[in-house]
């Protein structure tokens, strides 16, 4: 951008992107719809593992802001707690305790350097070779329909509450004017919430008991080596999301992040933003699906925003009271939001595809494609060694890269 815009230029002219002018009030509500957006699932792991959910929170904030400082504060992104170390977290600590759990996290974190400073050396031609858009749009398009049967399961508790969030949700982000035009997700969630309160859908007793302040139950780590094994393997499979995330994130901004800033810096970014979290007694840390949907939703591409709702998350940590306000909002309010967030980053890999003229008349593409979708949505797992699991869109995308080497192309 030569100039900045003001934000009411940019809500007509279109996306708003670093440099474009937001007053600081409109950033605060921008960052708070992320915050709002990542809250759920970013608890949920905790709550399923045994973490500290405060700690998770801090380190899901600690480590975006790390992850914008490593990547030049390019990438829009936001760093939540990771689903995919879920069942080898929890088998650990269940047989040896957090601490141990925490030691083969901070392992698996260091495995993204390694293969971020191979990425370096191999360069990002490389990596566009074995990532042509026949496969990165199937593997963009799985990550949004493996997230559709949560964003089902949450709205179908309440269907009339559900379908008004989602309605709301849409008359915001296609008939609203100016700023609030860029507010559809945390306008969804005020009305549905509201609803919820006027009939009875709201268990406010956590709000009451929470304490105004409370201060996160930091741990430290212990390296033992069976929970390594057990744990660490889990990194091979989210390098593999880690590098679909960032493709996604790049095609529904319109923007190139493998070339620049290049994905050894967002691997470095991902990979010590999770050993830090470690360190301290928090989750995996991964690129959150959720945000990206809020991004193709609003256009509202300015990486601060993320780095607001960064501090926004490190803020609840200490915060209990809100943080057990915003856990209380109903499962169809979330469910309503996500069938609209979930459902956008599927089609921007179908737009990926579209755009760069992948000829589905072709067979060769067209086998890649369908290999890609049935095993990505499938369920399809296979077990690497131990409790590590290979399955979802990272085994989908390394058979898609492996049938883009090995099928002759077309002669065409």
């Amino acid at each position: 951008m030569d100039k900045t815009r003001s934000t009411t230029e940019t809500v007509s002219m279109g996306p708003i992107r670093h440099g474009d002018d937001l007053p600081t009030h409109q950033m605060l509500l921008l960052g708070l719809q992320h915050a709002f957006t990542m809250f759920g699932a970013t608890v949920l792991v905790p709550l399923l593992t045994g973490f500290n959910i405060s700690v998770a929170l801090f380190t899901a904030g600690i480590g975006t802001l790390w992850f914008h400082f490593v990547t030049k504060g390019r990438v829009p992104v936001f760093l939540g707690s990771s689903f995919a170390f879920i069942a080898p977290v929890a088998f650990v600590v269940t047989s040896k305790g957090i601490p141990a759990a925490q030691g083969g996290i901070i392992v698996a974190g260091l495995i993204y350097v390694v293969f971020g400073i191979l990425i370096h050396f191999l360069g990002p031609e490389f990596m566009k070779r074995i990532l042509p858009p026949v496969v990165t749009g199937p593997v963009i398009m799985v990550i949004g329909l493996n997230l559709a049967p949560t964003a089902i399961q949450s709205a179908s508790q309440n269907w009339p509450i559900a379908l008004v969030v989602l309605v709301t949700v849409a008359i915001v982000n296609l008939y609203v004017k100016g700023f609030f035009r860029l507010l559809p997700v945390i306008s969804g969630i005020i009305i549905g919430y509201i609803i919820c309160l006027l009939t009875g859908n709201v268990d406010t007793a956590p709000i009451v008991q929470a304490a105004w302040i409370g201060i996160p139950e930091f741990s430290l780590p212990v390296f033992d080596a069976a929970a390594i094994g057990i744990i660490a393997p889990a990194a091979i499979a989210t390098m593999v999301e880690h590098v679909g995330d960032i493709l996604a994130v790049g095609a529904t901004v319109e923007d190139d992040f493998v070339k620049d800033p290049g994905l050894t810096r967002t691997l470095l970014g991902d990979g010590i933003a999770t050993s830090i979290a470690a360190l301290i007694g928090g989750p995996a840390n991964t690129t959150y699906s959720e945000n990206t949907g809020v991004l193709a939703l609003t256009r509202v591409w300015k990486p601060q925003v993320m780095r607001v709702a960064a501090v926004i998350a490190i803020l609840l940590a200490f915060v209990a009271k809100l943080g057990a306000a915003i856990q209380t909002i109903p499962d169809p309010v979330i469910g309503g939001i996500s069938i609209v967030l979930f459902g956008l980053i599927a089609a921007v890999g179908v737009r990926t595809m579209v755009e760069n003229h992948v000829d589905l008349k072709d067979s060769r593409n067209l086998f890649i494609a369908s290999v890609i979708l049935v095993v990505g949505i499938g369920g399809a797992m296979i077990t690497l060694w131990g409790n590590a699991q290979l399955g979802g869109m990272g085994l989908a995308a390394i058979l898609g890269i492996i049938l883009n080497q090995i099928l002759p192309q077309s002669k065409e």
